[in-house]
């Protein structure tokens, strides 16, 4: 039997490994991962030291939480303000200023007491024009200029001629003062509407609801453009609203007229009325999208929808508005539309071009600001071919 070689007492110690010097608490290794992570400061300095309030600050201001609670107040006020608005306009119509003509023909026994007693239950809002003789009254009549007219029936009585297509509620509230105050004088009275609404639309709201649909499909439109074809070119941008409120003109009188019947339109001047607001309203939210960006739906919101609807006279005619939408509302775009709208219905002949001249200053108002300052608008594309694009 062959006997092992003895193992090399200085070889065994050389194999085993050395002795590590002891380490404090402080130094464990097992330790430093979580040091570092629970310590920014021993792990990094000066970078890992807690965040001031400035910093935390600036940090929160570029989160998506300042917009979100920003939304948070303004749709709350908005809904308060959209509420508020409609009901200040249209919850309690006061007249302030009825124009009305009265016929210097043969005098009535009743005709002096009953315009007089007009003006007392109408709290002196009765504004009179004398005219000679019927003819140039019914005239003023088809120029929107009255809105009743007030004569003798050539006998003892007394004649009112109203005018509903000028606004059904004035007319109501004028046919409802007159059989009143002939109740209480004694008088005859005949009431009659010489300028009644269509058949479909009873209450004359239809018109006020087709002008509000192109006003707010009118800047939705230019939102949804703005959101998901981001890239369009200014040029392109006008070209695709003016696209879209042509088209949408055309849905909205095929459907209130061919399609349900609730009103027979003079299509084509309906059609282009509806588009040149659908129009005007997507070019006044690029405006001010261009001049203050993503809060560009807070003055559009004022402007056409908060203002502008209220005081149209669509719901309510103007003399019962409040004094100052009554002003302001025929210099808006939902006023004008309205109002074009109306005239080109109901009153044909007899067309006003100030309505026109109102959407038109709008729209090129929009268009020119929007193309001056193009370069500050969130949208567009780079012309820089991609190959040139890459090499510079």
């Amino acid at each position: 039997m062959s006997e092992e070689p003895a193992e090399d007492p200085a070889k065994e110690r050389a194999e085993e490994p050395a002795e590590e010097p002891a380490r404090g608490p402080d130094e464990d290794p097992a330790r430093e991962p979580a040091e570092r992570h629970a310590d920014g400061q021993r792990a990094h300095g000066a970078h890992g030291r807690p965040p001031t309030r400035r910093e935390k600050w600036e940090t929160y201001k570029k989160s998506p939480y300042v917009p979100a609670v920003v939304l948070l107040f303004i749709l709350a006020a908005a809904a308060g303000l959209f509420a508020g608005s409609y009901t200040y306009a249209m919850a309690n119509p006061t007249p302030h200023r009825i124009p009305a003509a009265v016929v210097e023909g043969p005098r009535t026994p009743y005709a002096e007491p009953f315009v007089a007693g007009m003006e007392k239950a109408l709290d002196a809002s009765l504004e009179l024009h004398r005219y000679p003789d019927r003819a140039r009254a019914r005239a003023a009549l088809e120029e929107q200029k009255v809105f009743v007219i007030l004569r003798g029936d050539g006998g003892d009585g007394v004649v009112m001629e109203l005018a509903a297509a000028s606004g059904a509620t004035v007319a109501q509230l004028l046919g409802e003062t007159g059989v009143k105050v002939a109740r209480q004088i004694g008088a005859p009275l005949t009431v009659t509407d010489v300028k009644p609404l269509q058949k479909g639309d009873p209450r004359g709201l239809a018109l006020f609801y087709i002008s509000l649909a192109a006003v707010i499909i009118g800047f939705v439109g230019a939102i949804q453009l703005s959101v998901h074809a981001r890239a369009l070119l200014p040029l392109e941008r006008i070209l695709f609203t003016l696209a879209y409120a042509l088209l949408g003109g055309f849905a909205i009188a095929a459907v209130v007229d061919w399609g349900l019947g609730a009103l027979h339109l003079p299509f084509v001047q309906s059609w282009l009325i509806l588009a040149f607001t659908m129009f005007t309203s997507g070019m006044v939210f690029t405006m001010f999208n261009t001049l203050i960006g993503r809060w560009a739906m807070i003055p559009t919101w004022g402007v056409m929808v908060l203002l502008g609807n209220p005081s149209s006279g669509g719901a309510v005619s103007w003399p019962l508005l409040p004094s100052l939408l009554g002003h302001i509302g025929r210099w808006l775009p939902p006023g004008a539309s309205v109002n074009a709208q109306h005239t080109a219905v109901y009153y044909q002949g007899h067309q006003y071009v100030f309505p026109y001249l109102v959407l038109g200053v709008w729209s090129l108002v929009s268009c020119t600001v929007f193309w001056v300052w193009r370069h500050r608008h969130p949208g567009g594309r780079d012309h820089m071919p991609e190959h040139a694009a890459t090499a510079s």
